[in-house]
């Protein structure tokens, strides 16, 4: 697509219906051609999906639209009237309102300061009026329907209350444009219900919602049309009652991706590399013992504080064991950190790959080599750079990681590409087993399809991973067997073939409730007690 001269696109007729439109926008950074002619059109009264891979410029229109960026060239409109943004002040106040996936709040400041931030009412000259804020923020809080205290202190709040916090803010600049990232991240199933019902209450025949989103079963429910980019190019709007899935995840990777796709039983054969016994800890854990085949993927599923994420804690060493053994290649061994869990054979990737994974400010050539550092990549108490540079070029190939250099830095990377380098720094290690939490959080379904091939890779060439995830269809899609929990316990291990049903009731299940019936279908449920003897 070419982008049309600035004199033919201020001439576009407008259409009354529609709230926002771009035209003709480009933007570039150093090395990298990041929009070229985008478009995008938002109607009055619509949510329209934004989807598109990581790194196709989705995050970059819209720091454009609300002023973090500056256009090169293309226009904007805003019911029919052309807009100028100069910066995130300018657009808030002529009704363009973004929240980022990472809230931008300040924790020890309440709702109302939050809120009213920079814009506090005063009263003369230099003092403000902190009951006037209150009242006003209860007022605003009141008409949208949310369940705040305007005194409460954002940081002792969650997730999805502070997220709550940033639309209020947003909206109390009288938004007509209301762009979401990400907002369901770090939401559970009732708070995602609720987020629905705000933006379903923000949408009227005024105003209108571009929900930027990597989950297609929420686009479905939540958006009227869904509009595809990729590398930077517009591809298409359709509508979302008009179209499937597939077709629309075909346009954002530009091929078609096998969805269905399930692994077979690992033969019973296969060497026992991990077996964890009667492992507990202070805080959860609850004699837990199960095995882990060479080239199996073995998927953990459960709800949100079933403990799944605090077995990976305990087997790499990041929180202590109070009973229990961690048991690798039929050696009892002793992890106390993850730097003797990586000299065992152990690698660990976070499910908060920022905070625990990665160095953000230091390029992807350290962040690649952080765990053979003191190994393979010294010699004589020296660092062998040159070594560290081929082998992380060598990852970024085998990985198709998208940077203009393995020396840049990790940051700028895009979320999915940040993912593959840490997995490149396991795979530089060599490690036997990999555990991998929440391995896809984030990123979207191309980069979803490239992580899929990569450890079912691994797993042919004999890896042993462990693979924790909160998505079903990704835990089915992916496991050999799925080890379910509850309550810091495993309820019960099923086959490939099993079913989210038959999950669900081991992830329900307490320790008190009458024992489980086998599903209707080939994977019965193997009850723990039974998977234990096997």
């Amino acid at each position: 697509m070419t982008t049309q001269p600035e004199a033919e696109v201020q001439q576009r007729p407008h259409d009354p219906d529609l709230l926002l439109q771009v035209e003709g926008c480009e933007k570039s950074f150093p090395g990298v051609k990041a929009l070229s002619g985008m478009r995008l059109d938002l109607r009055k009264g619509e949510v329209l999906g934004l989807v598109g891979e990581n790194g196709a410029g989705k995050s970059t229109l819209m720091k454009l639209l609300t002023g973090i960026y500056e256009r090169e060239e293309g226009s904007f409109w805003l019911n029919g009237e052309p807009l100028e943004v100069r910066g995130t002040r300018d657009a808030q106040e002529k009704g363009l309102a973004i929240i980022h996936q990472e809230l931008n709040l300040v924790p020890h400041l309440t709702v109302a300061e939050n809120i009213w931030l920079g814009r506090e009412p005063v009263g003369g000259k230099i003092f403000t009026r902190p009951r006037e804020q209150v009242s006003r923020t209860r007022e605003l809080l009141e008409s949208l329907g949310l369940p705040l205290d305007p005194n409460t202190v954002v940081g002792s709040l969650t997730v999805a209350k502070q997220q709550m916090v940033e639309i209020a803010k947003a909206l109390s600049f009288d938004a007509k444009v209301l762009i979401m990232d990400e907002p369901t991240a770090a939401l559970n199933d009732a708070e995602v219900e609720q987020l629905f019902g705000l933006i379903r209450r923000f949408v009227t025949r005024e105003t209108g919602v571009v929900y930027i989103s990597h989950r297609m079963p929420e686009l479905k429910r939540i958006a009227n049309r869904i509009t595809v980019i990729r590398d930077g190019r517009y591809i298409d709007t359709m509508a979302m009652d008009k179209t499937s899935m597939p077709e629309v995840i075909s346009k954002m990777v530009g091929r078609a991706i096998n969805t269905d796709a399930r692994p077979e039983n690992v033969r019973d054969d296969r060497p026992v590399i991990l077996s964890v016994r009667n492992l507990s800890t202070k805080s959860l854990l609850d004699d837990v013992s199960f095995d882990l085949q060479e080239g199996e993927v073995l998927g953990f599923a459960g709800l949100m504080g079933a403990g799944r994420t605090e077995v990976a804690r305990a087997i790499v060493g990041a929180d202590p064991i109070t009973s229990g053994e961690v048991v690798i290649k039929g050696r009892p061994v002793t992890i106390r950190n993850a730097a003797q869990a990586a000299q065992h054979g152990i690698g660990y990737l976070s499910e908060d790959r920022k905070r625990y994974g990665l160095m953000l400010a230091l390029p992807v050539t350290h962040n690649v080599a952080l765990s053979s550092i003191g190994g393979k990549f010294s010699g004589f108490g020296f660092i062998r750079d040159k070594a560290i540079t081929a082998a992380t070029e060598d990852a970024r190939q085998l990985l198709r990681i998208k940077t203009p250099s393995v020396r840049q830095l990790v940051k700028y990377l895009s979320g999915g590409n940040q993912q593959k380098a840490i997995i490149a720094r396991w795979l530089v290690r060599d490690c036997d087993v990999l555990i991998f939490d929440e391995p896809t959080r984030g990123i979207d379904v191309g980069a979803k399809e490239e992580i899929y091939q990569l450890l079912n890779r691994l797993a042919a060439e004999g890896k042993s991973i462990i693979m924790i995830s909160s998505e079903l269809p990704e835990v089915l899609r992916m496991s050999h067997r799925i080890v379910v929990m509850a309550d810091g316990r495993i309820t019960g291990t099923l086959p490939a073939g099993a079913t989210q049903e038959a999950i669900m009731a081991l992830a329900t299940h307490r320790e008190d409730d009458e024992p489980l019936p086998a599903p209707d279908s080939d994977a019965p449920i193997i009850p723990n007690d039974e998977k234990a003897e096997q």
